[in-house]
């Protein structure tokens, strides 16, 4: 069964960091494009950070510059490394695959962000 399990959300001030991780239960991890996408309340959930299997990473404009998206195929785990954070980013958020697939969406981490 496959699990996306995420974690270090929390609660910080506007300008400070946090650090996601997501460990992945998926087959054959290596080869998967892997994201992280935010939802937050009242709004569709987007995606925020994509890594190819390759290393390539795009990000969303609203946070480019700001967030990197990184990958130990080792671990089976993707990170987000989030600087400068804004009250805006407050969400939850979630790792899947890219395009994400439906049924393996976890319980997310919350990141709210305090003016």
């Amino acid at each position: 069964q496959v699990q996306l399990v995420e974690s270090g959300g929390g609660l910080v001030q506007a300008g400070g960091s946090l650090r996601l991780s997501c460990v992945a239960s998926v087959s054959r991890f290596s080869i998967k494009a892997m994201g992280w996408y935010r939802q937050a309340h009242g709004k569709q959930r987007e995606l925020v950070a994509g890594i190819t299997s390759g290393g390539r990473t795009n990000y969303a404009d609203s946070v480019k510059g700001r967030f990197t998206i990184s990958r130990d195929n080792a671990k089976n785990t993707v990170y987000l490394q989030m600087n400068s954070l804004k009250p805006e980013d407050t969400a939850v958020y979630y790792c899947n695959e890219v395009p994400g697939v439906w049924a393996y969406w976890g319980q997310g981490t919350q990141v709210t962000v305090s003016s």
